[in-house]
């Protein structure tokens, strides 16, 4: 269970802790932080609560996140949801590439904001060196991941206490409304992805189940990660209005915790952040390279992706999934040459990606509470529901709070993709899509083919 729960707190615990005092300083002051933290946390908890439930009930699902899809919409929407979930892990891969490269920019400017030549440059040899890592056995990487999830918890801890020592009451009050003329929720309603790119990877202990000794030890260790996370990403927010006013936290170059820390102790404590960041980052890489391939060795197996993504080594290591993952994040990166702003659109992109297989997941986990499926008389059908209608109903806020333009990105994503759905059918002679489903990919298209359209005309811009 330790393990596992290594994998939630792995995959959350990455470059997003680092950011969350500018990014909410940006948007709102300690209500509304306090406001998006308890929505935050709640609604996530919810979600978990939903997969604990979930690896109970459908023991025979070890797939996670793209099995519960399927199973509760068809194979197309179990396509859509593994090959959603996959772009987010590898987009997010991106970021955790450019924010490395940002943070020492500070120290070697020819490294800029994470998106020069020499920054992509070096970020290429890095993704293709962690290739050859995971590939050498994912137990090992596993056991690894474990081991740096524990090295880089106490720096953030160490920030929060060292914070915590020069803390200013007044300046933490000045900082209270925000000082904004914003409405409060509007203020929080913009802290939203940046609480979902943080919190992403709740789902780790489900996606890795089929690793797991035990189908109870899945649920628990999900809980466990998302409560230690959650104290942790609070506390970093909050402690930091304490420092300095909310105008200046919000100016800080990233990672903005780096700045804070240095204001309260002194240069060194940019320099003490930086190398957690590096160790953080490193991490979460693993973890969501470990996750990426994992999603997409599932899909292959039950048949929603070509056959060719079902290999694995002799490590058990699945090295056809980890390719094609790490020639994605290849290609992402040279998108960064070209983006305005790198680091906001691989965050918010990762976080809205995330989101559609979040939303199935947890609209399945209705459904089986509503139906009754996998249920015996009184084991808790109406606690299940209510849970599980509450997470579908806060992933469904999110992805209006994300906003029509990163929906329209995701389908750009994503519906390309379906070529792949389209061969593994044609493998197994099997029909392609069902009516609705026919229906489904026709809106996605359209959907897609809008958001070209407006990133041709300059109405969206990266």
């Amino acid at each position: 269970m330790f393990t596992l729960s290594s994998f939630v707190v792995g995959s959350m615990v990455g470059a997003g802790v680092f950011s969350l005092p500018a990014n909410f300083a940006g948007a709102t002051g300690v209500a509304g932080a306090l406001i998006a933290w308890a929505i935050a946390g709640t609604g996530m908890l919810t979600l978990a609560l939903v997969f604990h439930r979930l690896a109970i009930r459908r023991p025979d699902l070890d797939a996670g996140i793209h099995a519960y899809a399927k199973a509760g919409f068809g194979d197309y929407m179990g396509f859509f949801s593994a090959f959603g979930y996959w772009a987010s892990a590898c987009v997010g891969n991106v970021f955790y590439w450019v924010f490395i490269m940002s943070t020492l920019g500070a120290v070697f400017p020819g490294l800029g904001d994470g998106d020069t030549v020499l920054a992509v440059a070096l970020s290429s040899v890095g993704i293709w060196l962690f290739f050859l890592l995971v590939r050498r056995g994912t137990r090992e990487a596993a056991g690894l991941n474990r081991i740096v999830s524990v090295a880089k918890l106490l720096p953030i801890v160490v920030f929060v206490i060292l914070c915590a020592t020069v803390f200013d009451p007044a300046v933490f009050a000045a900082n209270w409304a925000g000082g904004t003329d914003v409405a409060l929720f509007e203020q929080v309603r913009a802290t939203m992805l940046v609480t979902v790119f943080v919190f992403i990877g709740v789902e780790g202990a489900s996606v890795n189940s089929r690793h797991a000794r035990r189908r109870s030890d899945v649920g628990r260790a999900t809980v466990l990660g998302l409560l230690s996370v959650l104290a942790v990403f609070a506390s970093v927010t909050i402690v930091s209005y304490g420092i300095l006013p909310r105008s200046e936290i919000a100016a800080l170059r990233q990672p903005s915790m780096a700045g804070v820390l240095e204001s309260a102790v002194g240069g060194w404590g940019a320099l003490f952040v930086g190398a957690a960041l590096v160790v953080a980052v490193l991490g979460a890489y693993l973890a969501w390279t470990l996750m990426a391939a994992e999603v997409l060795l599932a899909a292959a197996r039950s048949g929603d992706l070509p056959r060719f993504l079902r290999r694995t080594n002799a490590k058990d290591s699945p090295v056809g999934a980890l390719t094609l993952s790490s020639l994605l994040a290849q290609v992402l990166l040279v998108v960064v040459l070209v983006a305005d702003d790198a680091f906001d659109v691989a965050l918010e992109l990762t976080s809205a990606l995330a989101l559609i297989p979040f939303f199935l997941s947890a609209a399945y986990g209705l459904k089986l509470a509503v139906r009754g499926d996998g249920y015996g008389p009184g084991e808790g059908r109406g606690r299940d529901g209510v849970v599980a209608g509450l997470a579908t109903a806060y992933t469904l806020f999110l992805l209006w709070a994300a906003g029509p333009t990163y929906l329209l990105l995701c389908l750009l994503i994503i519906v390309p993709g379906t070529v792949l759905f389209v061969i593994a059918r044609r493998e197994q002679g099997a029909r392609v899509f069902r009516p609705f489903e026919a229906v489904l990919v026709v809106l996605a298209a359209a959907g897609a083919v809008t958001a070209a359209v407006l990133l041709a005309n300059g109405t969206i811009v990266l």
